[in-house]
C-alpha cells in the first residue's frame, strides 16, 4: 500500500531564481497561500507580483507594505541547507501529494527528512488529547504500529500525549510530523529526542512557517489543517470539548477526507469530543483493522493537471486591469463583517470578475480583507 518511490516524470521543478521569488512573495506582509496564487495568476510570475505589491497595497489604502528582501530569502534558504532541510514547492517531488487538493495549500513548505516518506499517498493522521489516559496512549500506539505494518504512514503534530504515542509507535515504518512553528523550533521541547528519532528513521518533519518561528496559539489551527490535508483520513483518540484535535477532524471533513474516532467512557471529559464526533457521523473504530475496513480499497484521487509553474499571464496583469474608484466604492459598500461568497459579490456589483479579484487583492494586501473557507470574504472589523 505504498506510494511511488521514484520521482514522477511529470513533476515540475522551480528554478533557483523562481524559488527565491516564491519565498520572497509568501514571506511578504499580508500574503497568504490564496493571495499568493491570486497574485501569480494576475501578474504572471512571482517576480512580477513582487513588483506589483506596493502599488496594489496603496490602492487598497495602505501606504507601505513590507516586501521580503532577496537577502532575507537567501538567508532562509542557506539556513535550511545548513540544517539539512530544503524548500519543496507545490507540485514538486517531496511536496505531500494529497496536500495539493486542499484549498489554499501552502505554495512552499520547509522539509527535513525523507522525500520518499512525504511522497506517500497512503497516509493517516492520528490526533488526540495532550493529557491522554494510559488506555488512550496504549490504543494510539497499537493502532499506529498496525497501520505502519499495513503500509500506511502515520501523520501527527508532535504534541504531547496521543501525537507523541502515535509517532513513537510508527517510527519503524516512517512517520510525518507537522510543526506549528519553524522546523527548527521543537515544541514541546520534551519531544526533542522524538523529533530526531523521526528524522533518523526515514520519517519527515514539515512546516509552512519560516525558520525560527515560535508557534503562537493562532498557528496551531494552521498546523492542524495541514495534518488533515496531508492525510487520507484522520483518526481521533480522546479529545475534550473545544480541543484542537476536533479542529483537525473538522478540517478533514471540510477537505472531503474520512473522519474516524475511538469511543471512550462518557464519564471521562477527554472522551466527550470523540463521542460527539461519532454521534455526528464519524466512523467508530477501535483498531487498525476497523480503520482499514472502513477505508476499503484505496480510492484514487482524481488526476489533477500538471502544476503550471509561473505560466505567463494573459491580459490579467493587475497593473493593466482598469479599476475605477467608483468600482472600489461599490465593492466596499457591498462588503461588511459577515462573510459573503465572491460569486455573489460579482453578481451584486455587476463588475467583471477580474476587476473584483484585483480589488480584493488590494484590500487584502492593505490588511483590510479576510478570506474564509468556501470562497468567502469579509472586511476586517467590518470596515
Amino acid at each position: 500500500m505504498s506510494g511511488s518511490r521514484s520521482e514522477p516524470a511529470r513533476t515540475r521543478v522551480l528554478t533557483d531564481r523562481q524559488r527565491l521569488a516564491w519565498l520572497r512573495l509568501i514571506r511578504s506582509e499580508n500574503v497568504g497561500p490564496v493571495t499568493f496564487r491570486a497574485l501569480i495568476n494576475h501578474a504572471g510570475s512571482a517576480e512580477a507580483a513582487l513588483e506589483a505589491l506596493p502599488d496594489l497595497s496603496r490602492r487598497g489604502g495602505k501606504r507601505t507594505i513590507r516586501v521580503a528582501s532577496q537577502a532575507d530569502a537567501e538567508d532562509e534558504i542557506e539556513a535550511l541547507d545548513r540544517l539539512g532541510g530544503r524548500l519543496r514547492a507545490l507540485g514538486e517531488y517531496g511536496y505531500p501529494p494529497l496536500l495539493r487538493y486542499v484549498d489554499g495549500a501552502p505554495p512552499l513548505i520547509s522539509v527535513r527528512g525523507s522525500d520518499d516518506c512525504l511522497a506517500e499517498e497512503a497516509t493517516i493522521a492520528m490526533v488526540g488529547a495532550r493529557n491522554a489516559s494510559l488506555a488512550g496512549l496504549k490504543i494510539a500506539g497499537e493502532i499506529a504500529a498496525d497501520l505502519g505494518a499495513a503500509g500506511y504512514t502515520v501523520v501527527s503534530g508532535l504534541a504531547r500525549g496521543i501525537d507523541a504515542a502515535a509517532h513513537r509507535a510508527a517510527l519503524g515504518s516512517g512517520t510525518i510530523a507537522v510543526m506549528a512553528g519553524g522546523i527548527d523550533v521543537i515544541y514541546p521541547s520534551e519531544n526533542r529526542d522524538l523529533h530526531w528519532s523521526i528524522l533518523e528513521n526515514n520519517g519527515a518533519v514539515i512546516s509552512e512557517m519560516p525558520l525560527g518561528w515560535k508557534p503562537r496559539s493562532r498557528d496551531f489551527p494552521r498546523r492542524n489543517r495541514l495534518i488533515s490535508g496531508v492525510s487520507l483520513a484522520t483518526v481521533l483518540i480522546e479529545a475534550a470539548r473545544g480541543s484542537g484535535s476536533l479542529h483537525t477532524a473538522r478540517f478533514a471533513a471540510d477537505q472531503n477526507r474520512d473522519v474516524l474516532a475511538v469511543p471512550g467512557s462518557p464519564l471521562d471529559p477527554r472522551s466527550e469530543g470523540g463521542n460527539r464526533l461519532i454521534r455526528d457521523g464519524a466512523t467508530l473504530v477501535t483498531s487498525a483493522r476497523d480503520i482499514l475496513e472502513s477505508l476499503g480499497p484505496r480510492r484514487p484521487f482524481p488526476d489533477l493537471p500538471p502544476i503550471e509553474i509561473e505560466e505567463p499571464g494573459q491580459d490579467t496583469d493587475p497593473l493593466k486591469v482598469r479599476v475605477a474608484d467608483s468600482d472600489r466604492g461599490r465593492v466596499l459598500s457591498a462588503l461588511g463583517g459577515a462573510p459573503v461568497e465572491i460569486d455573489e459579490l460579482i453578481r451584486h456589483t455587476q463588475l467583471e470578475a477580474r476587476v473584483i479579484h484585483v480589488i480584493l487583492l488590494e484590500l487584502e494586501l492593505a490588511g483590510r480583507l479576510e478570506r474564509h473557507p468556501g470562497q468567502k470574504v469579509s472586511l476586517i472589523d467590518g470596515r
